[in-house]
């Protein structure tokens, strides 16, 4: 066998798609793109990561402390128990202050806070994590506003997340770690069930995109990983969990300060079989879910040097290894060739990640007034992913001489799909408070990627390399914020965006504006996005989907309006209604008949204009009593499609509507009990010519966590009280209720 280059030290994973843009058999991952129109024939797309830069810390002007970096333990990054507001001044007490008055990163490229934004933004911290019991960072996402973020495959902890926001799909909404890209280049997104929150500081969701500070893939918004930082004293944690489902968890935290050098190490275990019952009505099936366990052990390293009183020097470090079954799709039979139809359970089908994501990053103070910064970072990910499908026959769906189904166990042919990808970049950029009501932001990014995907006959061992190529990204940037008045802000950013692809460069641009009267703020702001086309889509050398180089960048232009409303000094009410038009985006086109072999290859002919509505109210109904209601309204729209049948419909699976709520207790002593709901209302459609439909679900948390020790929390989380069973998918089923009990030690 061939050995492939850019290997590194990791092995990985490739997920693959299958004829007609129907599910895979393999997975549901296919469906975190939700293209336009159908897929072509047997493709393996990675889902793999590339690389992020940490946000630096605030000038003076956004009123911060501006010692603070992401992850630090700080007055601006840590979040008291909410009791202990009771202890500072009346304004404090505010659920206003509470939630506007949150650190950011992601709307400057430095620490902020959500008051100091134009943008609508969403914030959940590290306690808020705890609290919901949330295990990783698709899990941190499920009651926040502003993203569909349950993905299509299933609800267990190894579930492959899919992001959807603003009428995007996975792979036009831009991840960050630290202020950094992940994204894949092969097919673009990132699995967010892959990072443990045990490292998280917050999460940061940004709907509406980012390309002015961020470049590709920031059609539909960003959402922005902020990990945790060393502490001045020396200690750690020690966690341990366990569940149905075979769930067992263990966790391990150390960490110190000593002369200038602080360092924090991090270690998650995750297992779990995964086996229950389910059925699927549509289908007379009933049985119980089989090849779906999953093992995970996380590493991450971080070392801060402080050169002197001005100068830093990070080093952070995370290794993210997983395996897991791939258990498939029950098929669906009617209707004849939906979006079920071509499903297969199967038994031996595993996938593989192995994923390394470093950086080193230099903060400079220029001045004594701390008004200008100097910030750099240097990167290196290795992106594995490998897929293995071993089961050699399965019951599938096909339609007889006389159109009947017909149910029947055929062989399958095993195949291994699997990528490899290194990318190095670079990232420099200058804060400078030019006066007291303004700053300026500019820099320059710079990243060389490289990545290999090839398909492997087990049988024969013979290979076919789909694509193996080299792209290089570079950009200038900036972002003037400009007080004119105490109570009326504006920013105005650009950013030019090179490439080493024919037609890879873009400009984008972005406007905001805030003016602030009394109790009542209103937004409004611009922002032209775009994304680079997928490597798949410009390379493959397979027949069925031959690439396209002369691929244009997909370009998306967005714009919201909204309002904070401050009710009082016991509610905040946020709304935000906006519009997001996503243009030449990459669709597949057959070729019938073929020529020169070639059936089909992929084109700029997609156009989908979303409308929509973000609301979000938060309460503080007494003493230590708090509350959410959040809504998002989406209606995405497709103008232009490859097929026109298509044309006017709604965009599958992206717009679904999205209720969260939640009612908690929680005081200065460490006690919370908290309720949670989180529903898709309505039912949505799963396919472009709005012919087959899921219908919404409502599920309801409970969540527990008491100190039953000085330094010991007793932790309970029961997921889908009522045990309502739904699909994600057609033939896709969720785990059902589930139950966790946990004890974290701090010393």
């Amino acid at each position: 066998m061939t050995k492939p280059w850019g290997h590194g030290t990791c092995h990985g994973l490739l997920s693959g798609l299958l004829l007609g843009g129907i599910l895979p058999l393999q997975d549901a991952s296919a469906l975190a793109q939700v293209p336009l129109v159908e897929e072509p024939a047997p493709t393996p797309e990675a889902l793999d990561t590339q690389a992020p830069f940490e946000a630096e810390p605030p000038l003076d002007t956004l009123g911060l402390d501006a010692k603070a970096e992401p992850g630090e333990e700080s007055e601006s990054t840590t979040t008291e128990p909410l009791d202990s507001l009771a202890e500072e001044p009346e304004e404090e007490l505010t659920v206003t202050g509470r939630v506007l008055d949150r650190p950011i990163f992601s709307p400057f490229r430095q620490e902020g806070t959500l008051r100091d934004a134009t943008r609508p933004a969403y914030v959940i911290t590290q306690e808020e994590i705890k609290a919901q019991g949330a295990r990783n960072v698709r899990e941190a996402l499920r009651f926040l506003p502003g993203i569909l973020g349950a993905g299509t495959v299933g609800t267990e902890v190894n579930a492959l997340s899919g992001q959807f926001m603003r009428g995007a799909n996975t792979g036009q909404v831009l991840i960050l770690l630290d202020g950094r890209p992940i994204n894949n280049l092969g097919a673009g997104g990132f699995d967010l069930s892959e990072i443990p929150t045990d490292i998280v500081q917050q999460v940061e969701v940004l709907p509406g995109g980012g390309s002015t500070f961020y470049g590709s893939d920031a059609l539909g918004g960003i959402i922005n990983i902020i990990t945790t930082g060393p502490q001045e004293r020396f200690g750690g944690s020690l966690g341990v969990s366990g569940g149905n489902l075979g769930y067992n968890e263990q966790r391990v935290s150390l960490g110190g300060k000593v002369d200038g050098v602080s360092a924090l190490l991090n270690y998650t275990r995750i297992q779990a079989n995964n086996e229950y019952r389910f059925s699927i009505p549509e289908a007379n099936f009933a049985d119980k879910r089989r090849n779906n366990d999953t093992l995970s052990n996380n590493l991450r390293g971080r070392v801060d040097v402080e050169i002197n009183p001005r100068a830093k020097l990070s080093l952070n470090v995370l290794y993210l290894p997983k395996r897991q079954g791939v258990p498939g799709g029950v098929p669906i039979p009617d209707p004849i060739f939906g979006q079920g139809f071509f499903n297969a359970l199967t038994d031996n089908n595993r996938k593989f990640t192995d994923q390394v994501l470093a950086d080193l990053s230099w903060r400079q103070q220029l001045d004594v007034e701390n008004r200008s910064v100097l910030s750099a970072r240097v990167y290196a990910d290795w992106i594995n992913t490998r897929f293995e499908n071993r089961t050699t026959e399965a019951e599938t769906l096909s339609v007889g001489a006389d159109g009947q189904v017909i149910k029947a166990l055929t062989p399958r042919l095993p195949q291994q799909f699997e990528t490899w990808q290194r990318s190095v970049g670079v990232q420099v950029q200058h804060a400078w408070q030019l006066a007291d009501n303004q700053t300026l932001t500019y820099g320059a990014d710079y990243r060389n990627t490289r990545a290999r995907n090839v398909t492997t006959n087990l049988l024969t061992d013979e290979e076919r390399e789909n694509y193996a190529d080299t792209i290089s990204q570079g950009a200038l940037f900036a972002q003037y914020i400009l007080d004119i008045t105490p109570n009326l802000r504006t920013t105005v950013g650009l950013r030019q965006d090179f490439s080493s692809l024919a037609k890879g460069g873009a400009f984008s641009s972005s406007v905001g504006l805030k003016w602030i009267l009394g109790d009542t703020t209103l937004r409004a702001n611009y922002i032209r996005n775009f994304r680079t086309p997928p490597l798949n889509a410009l390379f493959s050398a397979n027949p069925t989907n031959i690439g396209n180089p002369d691929l244009k960048p997909e370009t998306g232009n967005s714009f919201d309006v909204g309002i904070d409303q401050k009710i009082g000094d016991f509610a905040l009410l946020r709304l935000t209604a906006f519009q997001n038009t996503i243009s030449n985006v990459v669709t597949f086109q057959r070729i019938a008949p073929p020529v020169d072999g070639i059936s089909g290859t992929w084109v700029n002919l997609g156009q989908v204009r979303t409308r929509g509505l973000e609301a979000s109210l938060n309460l503080r109904f007494a003493r230590n009593l708090y509350g959410f209601v959040n809504y998002t309204l989406n209606d995405p729209r497709i103008r232009k499609s490859a097929n026109p049948d298509e044309v006017g419909k709604e965009l599958r699976f992206v717009g679904a509507d999205k209720l969260g709520a939640g009612l908690s207790y929680e005081n200065a002593q460490g006690w919370y009990a908290g309720i949670l709901v989180n529903a898709l209302v309505g039912s949505y459609p799963t396919d472009n010519l709005n012919t087959e439909f899921l219908p919404g679900y409502t599920t309801v948390d409970l969540r527990l966590q008491a100190p039953i020790l000085p330094r010991t929390t007793l932790n309970l989380a029961l997921d889908n009280l009522f045990n309502k069973r739904y699909q994600l998918f057609a033939g896709f089923p969720d785990a059902g209720r589930t139950i966790r009990v946990g004890v974290d030690w701090q010393f």
